[in-house]
């Protein structure tokens, strides 16, 4: 005898199935056509600037990037440079392009943009602005110390070109403190690798790397750290002629610095010794 009922369950469990797939279907097509239906809505509904005056378009454009739409600003901005390439206001639009890039954090597509305004329209108003968002940009790319310091020895070299060029601009404190910033970061860069230099007996190498802080860096806070420790390893060298040379120095360029007693002490003391043995003779 057939087990109807068997094949009958077995039946309707197969069709509650079929049903879970098909109202699953269903759920999935409604959220894809309301989706497409939200978006075709959408765009119909947004303004088409191209049909806009080329003035009315940059502000248009100008409002998305204060709105911080910067990602539809800038497409609008590159429409602009290439519909309008001989008018009064590519340089607004390329000014206001790489700003869309650095608010992006795009900061060596940034640079690129504000280094054609530069060279490509130095007339422009917006080129100390530029010069100085350029500076930024290499700012944002400067690494840790211990990295490699490419990117902060161009922003030094683009802040230092802002000063230069821009002397009585608002921004030049600004870019002089960062200046010295960057400064500092290589001046801890060198004066630790002197350091390790020290650490690992490589002596020579280790007063090279004192030297490059104490000289090229000599206005950071690096410069007295490295000519003390280039002094003490001196003395543990044995090298006093050389050590003397150094405290002279030190106590004469860092007279307010936390070692300066040491040091000092330590001069009138090799000075004393020096002379002594000088009489002997």
């Amino acid at each position: 005898m057939i087990d109807f009922t068997f094949e009958a369950t077995s039946f309707l469990t197969n069709i509650d199935c079929l049903f879970y797939e098909i109202k699953a279907f269903m759920i999935k097509y409604l959220i894809i056509s309301s989706t497409l239906l939200l978006l075709i809505w959408g765009c119909g509904s947004s303004k088409d600037l191209s049909d806009l005056a080329p003035d009315d378009r940059l502000q248009s454009a100008i409002k998305l990037y204060e709105d911080e739409d910067y990602e539809v600003a800038a497409t609008e901005f590159e429409a602009i440079l290439l519909q309008y390439p001989g008018s009064g206001i590519v340089d607004d639009a390329q000014y206001y392009l790489g700003m869309c890039k650095f608010h992006r954090e795009e900061y060596i597509l940034s640079s690129y943009e504000f280094s054609k305004l530069i060279k490509n329209m130095p007339a422009s108003e917006f080129v100390a602005d530029a010069q100085f968002m350029l500076a930024e940009s290499y700012y944002e790319l400067s690494p840790n110390y211990t990295l490699d310091q490419k990117h902060t020895k161009k922003a030094i070299e683009e802040y230092q070109a802002f000063v230069d060029f821009f002397p009585l601009n608002e921004k030049v404190a600004e870019a002089e403190r960062k200046i010295s910033e960057m400064n500092n970061k290589l001046a801890e860069k060198e004066y630790t690798i002197a350091v390790i230099y020290e650490k690992m007996e490589y002596y020579a190498a280790s007063l090279k790397y004192y030297d490059a802080v104490t000289e090229i860096y000599h206005d950071t806070q690096y410069a007295p750290m490295a000519m003390y420790r280039k002094i003490k390893l001196l003395m543990d060298r044995e090298r006093e002629d050389e050590a003397l040379t150094e405290m002279k120095k030190f106590v004469r360029i860092y007279p307010e610095d936390q070692n300066f007693k040491e040091i000092d002490d330590l001069k009138n003391s090799l000075e004393a010794k020096l002379k002594g043995g000088f009489s002997s003779n």
